[in-house]
């Protein structure tokens, strides 16, 4: 009899459950990589429950069980568990695949400062990432991220923004972690939030601390939020930071059809597939997962927008649409864009910054 663990074995993986007596009265697989539901039913075995898949074409796997009249739990097989904004998964690493290095680099000493700016969508509450030392007034690169916190904490943003600098990857920078109190209404192509970000936001940091032209990262929504922002208040951003965007077509996502702001998402990406110019030029740089749904929307929209004359770099991973697989390219996806949406717009390299001690 096998070890009553879930592992990648050979050519499939393979989930288990115990449970002798059989106890529960089935066992599903939920997992993101779209497997038709037939396919993840386990099968009653002597210690309980199993069930073989092939080996999918990702280099990690997220997963939960859904115990018949318990629900969704992690495997209590498997010690890997990884947060997100909807709770612990469990997760298997696939042959080849290799955490970044930064994540155990020596990071910068840092502060996280709050700030809360009054705008035309209400309260938009956000935190400044800084490097420790460095005075407000001493101006230094900047980088906003939607669902910043998020971002912090599942994908390690304030991490990497430590250990890049640490390691003279990129310069000194500050980052602004925007924390959304209504998500889907304020990234969903809502022009009352570009213009909050554009002119509420982004001028409240800038009053505080010394900036040079920022660059705006999100994800999912948020990419599409970032995107939609600079396409109405064009020039604001001189890089974009787009991670599996979410530029909705009915032609690519018939599937979202339901989302109560579907009408406004592919309006919007509507309104940019149809441009004959764009209103401004900012470096642009996408990652998507080759097997996540957004990834055939996130290559149109490279697509067009390369056409239009922006700079754009789309980098696919073998991963899906989660905060781990955005974690993963950070570097050296977002470290290429920074560099020179920086070093260009600066005309400077990417050393250290000197005398910007307080």
């Amino acid at each position: 009899m096998p070890d009553v663990v879930s592992a990648v074995e050979g050519a499939e993986v393979v989930f288990r459950l115990a449970d002798r007596s059989h106890a529960f009265t089935g066992v599903r697989l939920w997992q993101e990589l779209g497997l038709a539901a037939e396919l993840l039913e386990f099968k009653p075995v002597d210690y309980g429950w199993e069930l073989r898949l092939p080996r999918p074409s990702v280099h990690r796997m997220e997963y939960l069980f859904d115990i018949a009249d318990l629900g969704m739990r992690t495997d209590p097989t498997n010690p890997r568990l990884v947060g997100g904004a909807f709770g612990e998964h469990s997760w298997l690493p696939l042959p080849g695949y290799v955490e970044p290095a930064w994540l155990t680099s020596t990071q910068i000493p840092s502060a996280l400062t709050p700030l809360t700016v009054d705008s035309p969508v209400g309260t938009v509450d956000l935190q400044v990432w800084a490097p420790e030392g460095i005075a407000p007034t001493f101006e230094l690169p900047l980088l906003l991220a939607h669902d910043g916190p998020e971002f912090a904490a599942y994908a390690g943003l304030t991490h990497y923004a430590g250990a890049m600098v640490a390691g003279s990857a990129l310069p000194p920078f500050r980052l602004a972690l925007i924390h959304p109190t209504a998500r889907n209404l304020w990234y969903a192509a809502n022009t009352q939030y570009a213009e909050a970000l554009t002119q509420y936001v982004l001028p409240a940091i800038k009053a505080q601390y010394r900036s040079r032209r920022p660059v705006m990262m999100g994800a999912s929504l948020g990419a599409l939020a970032a995107l939609h922002a600079e396409w109405n208040h064009p020039g604001t951003f001189g890089g974009l930071f787009l991670q599996s965007g979410s530029f909705f077509t009915p032609e690519t996502d018939p599937q979202e059809a339901k989302f109560e702001f579907y009408a406004q998402v592919t309006g919007f990406v509507n309104q940019v597939l149809t441009a004959t110019t764009a209103p401004s030029t900012p470096m642009v740089a996408m990652t998507a997962g080759t097997p996540e749904e957004n990834v055939h929307n996130n290559r149109v929209m490279a697509a067009k927008l390369a056409e239009l004359g922006l700079r754009v770099e789309l980098g696919e991973t073998p991963d899906m649409h989660n905060f781990t697989a955005w974690r993963d390219v950070l570097d050296p996806e977002l470290t290429d864009l920074l560099r020179r949406a920086w070093g260009e717009a600066d005309g400077a390299g990417t050393g250290r910054a000197g005398g910007a001690r307080a």
